[in-house]
């Protein structure tokens, strides 16, 4: 190792952030990135390996392309080596499309993106033999859990692992997960109010907590309670848990005459897949095609309707806002539009969702949506789809179906 357990090297303005013109991207790196990348350099400037780079969720490109250009311009690479010695994996899909988009803008190659791997697989090429991981703290532990174990189990040996976030969103939870694979975790010198967890050292035998799996009785009114296995990685919103939001929409959309009503329905953000699984279990017949921008969510609403026993009735596609649906296609489309974007409240979100809804919505067709209540979203959804009436309504949530003009 470069430095002795404990101790990391002094980070100052880099190559990296200072020779990079970032005009192009949108959007333009936060603080957090340009921490991130200068504490990389620091680390390749006192001799550790430049090459088998593993960049996690990149939002953007602002941490692959200046990485991918350095090596470039410093001639030690061709463009080819240079991308094959970046290796980019990002759960939501909208962060692949804005790296290969502002890869063209900046007119850099982009890598391709890596696949997802399963947590069983004997050597992921994403994170076999990689010598430094470069990442945002994500806001799940059990995200933070998985990517760990991963990179523990099949990384390199000298392999770095530098974590940056926000220091009002970072606590002591995210060491002791780090602190479980890895035997020397430190953090850095804080700047502009973030700061950069290092973990190095990766332990021996640290079995994996992942897929998790949790078992719920659902109960609908008239009827005896199903029971409903969840499944999840780290990175799916929710875990394993059973959302009470959702399961007050499926007890009202169980309740409203004439449901389904259709040969399948559209799981939209179906998350761990509790939607998709719950209403196939209910109806013997239907057909659910499931959602989500998430690659993890999708892996999850699979596993979940494996361990249901229905994964013949559920189409898993990894889609953003429902762009691979054609326009007037769908007759009956369920939907938990999330409330946040990031760690910020962002009723934005949602409302592009429910539009995108309306788009594939055919004439006649209905969204059967769930919401907190305080969010208001019943203008939209007569707005965008057409006449709104409510189904349910408890202490924080509020169940409505919206039939398309």
């Amino acid at each position: 190792m470069p430095f002795p357990a404990g101790q990391t090297p002094d980070v100052q303005p880099s190559s990296l952030t200072q020779n990079f013109d970032f005009t192009p991207l949108s959007p333009p790196p936060e603080a957090v990135d340009l921490l991130l990348l200068d504490t990389a350099a620091a680390w390749w400037a006192n001799g550790h390996p430049r090459e088998g780079v593993l960049i996690l969720d990149d939002r953007s490109g602002a941490l692959t392309l200046p990485v991918l250009d350095s090596l470039i311009s410093a001639a030690c690479a061709t463009v080819e080596d240079a991308v094959a010695a970046v290796r980019v994996l990002q759960d939501e899909l909208g962060a692949e499309r804005a790296l290969q988009g502002n890869a063209r803008r900046a007119n850099l190659p982009a890598p391709p993106p890596a696949e997802l791997p399963s947590l069983t697989e004997e050597a992921p090429a994403a994170f076999a033999g990689v010598h430094t991981v470069l990442m945002h703290l994500p806001r799940s532990l059990e995200t933070l859990s998985d990517w760990a174990w991963l990179i523990r189990e099949h990384a390199a040996a000298d392999v770095v692992v530098l974590a940056v976030g926000r220091d009002k969103h970072m606590n002591h939870s995210m060491n002791q997960v780090l602190e479980k694979h890895f035997s020397d975790v430190s953090a850095g010198r804080g700047r502009s109010k973030s700061r950069v967890l290092t973990a190095r050292g990766p332990r021996e035998n640290v079995p994996s907590s992942a897929p998790r799996k949790n078992t719920h009785q659902v109960t609908v009114p008239g009827a005896p309670a199903t029971e409903l296995t969840l499944c999840s990685l780290g990175a799916t919103y929710g875990g394993t848990k059973l959302d009470p939001g959702t399961r007050l929409m499926l007890q009202a959309v169980e309740a409203h005459p004439g449901f389904p009503g259709a040969e399948y329905v559209i799981d939209f953000g179906s998350g761990n897949g509790t939607v998709s699984a719950f209403l196939t279990l209910r109806h013997p017949q239907l057909r659910v095609i499931a959602t989500d921008h998430s690659a993890s969510a999708m892996q999850s609403t699979q596993l979940t309707a494996e361990a249901n026993g229905v994964a013949a009735r559920i189409e898993t596609v990894r889609d953003d806002a429902l762009s691979r649906f054609e326009d007037a296609s769908a007759e009956v489309i369920l939907l938990n539009p999330p409330f946040h974007q990031g760690n910020a409240v962002d009723p934005g979100a949602a409302h592009r969702l429910i539009r995108s809804a309306a788009r594939v919505l055919a004439p006649g067709g209905r969204i059967y949506s769930v919401w907190n209540s305080h969010l208001k979203h019943r203008a939209v959804l007569s707005k965008e789809v057409g006449l709104t009436e409510q189904l349910a309504r408890d202490a924080r949530f509020t169940v409505t179906v919206s039939t398309k003009r």
